[in-house]
């Protein structure tokens, strides 16, 4: 992983942060460049939201949305992405715990 992209998960981490909450992780997700429908799956996967929401682990929510973020740096797209998850309210995000 290169020094942004380490950055920006790091930030996502701080203040025991998870995961942006769902309405926006999904416009992340839609923000990601290039994704595809692949058999039976999107790449990159999309967000845990709606009924994964519930049953998923805060681990990998944190696991998820680091791959969004490996995803937008690798399609050129991470300014952009830490931009948006930068300027998230800190109420706009899951906490552990929570």
């Amino acid at each position: 992983m290169s020094e942004a992209v380490d950055s920006l998960i790091a930030y996502c981490r701080e203040n025991n942060r998870v995961c942006p909450l769902p309405k926006a992780w999904q416009q992340l997700w839609e923000m990601l460049p290039e994704k595809r429908q692949a058999i039976g799956a999107w790449e990159p996967a999309v967000p845990l939201i709606g009924a994964a929401w519930h049953e998923t682990p805060a681990m990998l929510k944190m696991a998820r949305l680091g791959e969004h973020i490996q995803w937008a740096a690798k399609h050129n797209a991470l300014p952009e992405v830490a931009a948006f998850l930068r300027s998230l309210r800190e109420d706009e995000w899951h906490h552990l715990g929570e």
